[in-house]
């Protein structure tokens, strides 16, 4: 079972750099998340788009990454299911 416990609050969450364990690209660190609020449980997180253009010249939409997708929440990273952008919802 993969190891997503949060210890923490949603700040300490944002300071992890998210990476994707299919490619090992860095995805960015995390801009949201969102949440269930009948639970009260994290349902995503929310990385930023690739810039266009050497990030100088707008983004891409933002990238959900659903809780299913989160492999590890370590001391620094998270690491995530998925191509860095591919296969993965925008908004």
């Amino acid at each position: 079972m993969p190891d997503k416990n949060i210890v923490g609050n949603t700040r300490d969450l944002k300071l992890k750099e998210v990476i994707s364990v299919i490619d090992g690209k860095r995805m960015g660190h995390i801009t949201d998340i969102e949440i269930d609020v009948d639970t009260g449980r994290l349902t995503a997180i929310v990385v930023p788009g690739m810039g266009k253009f050497l990030g100088l010249f707008g983004r891409n939409e933002d990238v959900v990454i659903p809780w299913d997708k989160i492999n590890k929440i370590g001391m620094d990273v998270i690491l995530v299911e998925g191509a860095s952008l591919g296969g993965l919802k925008h908004e």
